[in-house]
């Protein structure tokens, strides 16, 4: 009698993904900042290692922000980052609403 040998799960890659709470930070701050007139559109990728969320002043350019979530991170630089158009380090840490203030500096001066 030959003996079925059960094949192995496969289950999809673990992802890094950001929570609603997170997510209603963000969104929060997206709100005031297209209330301004600043920012048009958003993305979110959700990867294996870092959640984006990606912020745009127009659908068809590259992001003005990018908003990223890195776990691995969370006990050295802080698991949050803002990152600028060129890819520069505008503020990390590990609390989301500290990382924000970045943002939110620009915000006040384009009310003003």
């Amino acid at each position: 009698m030959n003996k079925i040998t059960p094949l192995p799960l496969r289950t999809a890659p673990d992802t890094v993904a950001f929570h609603r709470t997170e997510l209603g930070v963000i969104l929060s701050l997206y709100g005031r900042m297209v209330a301004a007139g600043e920012w048009r559109d958003y993305g979110i990728s959700s990867l294996r290692d870092v959640a984006v969320f990606s912020v745009f002043r127009r659908t068809a350019e590259n992001p003005l922000y990018r908003i990223e979530k890195r776990p691995k991170l969370r006990g050295r630089q802080g698991q949050y980052a803002v990152i600028g158009t060129e890819g520069q380090v505008l503020k990390r840490g590990s609390d989301l609403r500290s990382v924000l203030r970045v943002l939110e500096r620009k915000l006040i001066r384009a009310v003003e």
